[in-house]
């Protein structure tokens, strides 16, 4: 079993990577985890009050006590990844990434050149690409997709055409829609990881299923095809 967590939110969803911060809610995670070592630590949000230097400085303190294993930075640019890896190396960049998100590839040569892996959450679009999307009148009104990009009315139509021709590839290969976006993931690049969502066993079951499927360079050029630019609206939906 492989322990990841995360620092950087208040419990009102604001930024906050101070120093004491930071040792509070890794000191809690530890306590409430039950371990004594977490294997992977994330910054879940670039702070801009504090210096990355200062939040991966204060993250190395874990790692000497022996306490935290790998360091790993979420929601990063360039620049952030670069100052951060030069305090201490950086294992692993969250972001998120999909066939309707595409701008973490700007990133990619900069994770090569440091030898950081990659950890794609929002897999599948944020429920767009799981088969059972439905228009943003069918979504209670605090539901987060209403203030979503992919869902707004003069999108919706166009993003789920785009998810029909998806839906029909992925029907010619023995796929479902969101095991060719799982797929398409994991034959991009071989150090990217996705994270899917699953609220029950079987929708664990199909996204481990994704792994068994192989796309070739023609496959993954023909979702290109469908989704040259990803979702309509822009990648963080």
């Amino acid at each position: 079993m492989t322990i990841a967590t995360k620092f950087g939110f208040t419990q009102t969803w604001g930024t906050d990577s101070r120093p004491e911060h930071i040792r509070e809610v890794v000191d809690d995670s530890l306590r409430n985890l039950n371990t004594d070592t977490i294997d992977l630590l994330y910054q879940h949000m670039p702070d801009p009050n504090v210096p990355i230097e200062d939040v991966v400085g204060t993250m190395k303190e874990f790692v000497d006590a022996g306490k935290v294993k790998y360091l790993g930075l979420s929601n990063a640019d360039e620049d952030t990844i670069r100052r951060a890896h030069a305090v201490h190396p950086i294992s692993a960049l969250q972001n998120q990434y999909s066939i309707f998100a595409l701008d973490t590839e700007s990133l990619f040569p900069v994770l090569e050149e440091l030898g950081i892996g990659f950890v794609a959450y929002s897999p599948i679009a944020r429920g767009f690409l799981s088969g059972g999307v439905k228009s943003i009148d069918h979504y209670a009104p605090d539901d987060f997709r209403r203030q979503l990009a992919w869902w707004k009315p003069e999108n919706f139509d166009a993003n789920a055409a785009i998810v029909a021709e998806l839906a029909k590839f992925a029907e010619s290969k023995g796929a479902t829609l969101s095991q060719l976006a799982l797929a398409w993931l994991l034959a991009k690049k071989d150090y990217i990881i996705p994270i899917p969502g699953s609220r029950n066993l079987d929708r664990v079951a199909e996204n481990v299923a994704a792994a068994d499927l192989t796309l070739t360079a023609v496959d993954l050029a023909r979702i290109a095809e469908v989704a040259p630019e990803g979702g309509i609206g822009g990648s963080q939906g």
